[in-house]
């Protein structure tokens, strides 16, 4: 009993509408974990490249996606190389144009205004034509809406839905989201995992608890 082995590309019976992230990404700035999927029927295989926008390596952010996360369709990344400078009369970049507009320009202006890393915990759900803003840190086990911008950050087992995003309700009990963030099941190797898959979908904490203490 060990389920899919995370190095699969494409793990839906090899179909290229569906990916395991980790396996397409390049990029040193885009960390993503086993088993978190991105499903996309035409550009699955090119997630870091349209789904992570305005990612540049100058700027030095970093986008960490945990363990089994869901990626639906159009789920998109704004990183902190989309803020312009706002502390003149123009927000225009001219700075990027020409070597003339470069002179005189303060970088300072954009670097202290930068959010900082975008990281999203684990077995998250985000719906179709999500889209999350920099620097947002997303809990583990959180839901995050169709067509949803994520402005602020989530707490962990949030619903959050609407443009902006607002937490509408949490899934579980704190006790019970305590619990589970204790167990942590998905930081378990996959054999254990496969192994207590009823009491996941079952949501029987007591048999991961006793799981967990096992281990």
């Amino acid at each position: 009993m060990t389920g899919p082995t995370a190095e699969t590309r494409y793990p839906f019976r090899g179909e290229p509408h569906t990916v395991f992230l980790k396996n397409v990404i390049t990029r040193p700035t885009i960390e993503v974990g086993d088993f978190t999927y991105y499903q996309d029927d035409q550009h699955a295989a090119d997630f870091e490249t349209r789904n992570v926008r305005y990612h540049f390596d100058f700027i030095g952010d970093r986008l960490r996606i945990g363990r089994f996360c869901a990626l639906a369709t159009g789920t998109t990344f704004i990183m902190n190389g989309a803020n312009h400078a706002m502390t003149g009369f123009s927000t225009y970049p001219f700075n990027i144009f020409h070597a003339d507009w470069q002179e005189g320009f303060d970088p300072s202006t954009i670097s202290d205004h930068l959010r900082g890393d975008t990281v999203v915990g684990h077995d998250v759900w985000f719906g179709t034509n999500a889209t999350i803003l920099p620097g947002i840190t997303i809990g583990s086990g959180a839901i995050i809406g169709s067509e949803t911008v994520v402005g602020s950050n989530v707490p962990p087992y949030a619903v959050v839905v609407g443009n902006p995003g607002r937490v509408i309700r949490t899934r579980f009990k704190t006790d019970m989201v305590e619990r589970l963030l204790t167990v942590a099941w998905w930081d378990w190797p996959v054999h254990k995992i496969t192994r207590h898959l009823n009491a996941i979908r079952g949501a029987d904490i007591d048999a991961l608890e006793e799981a967990f203490e096992a281990s």
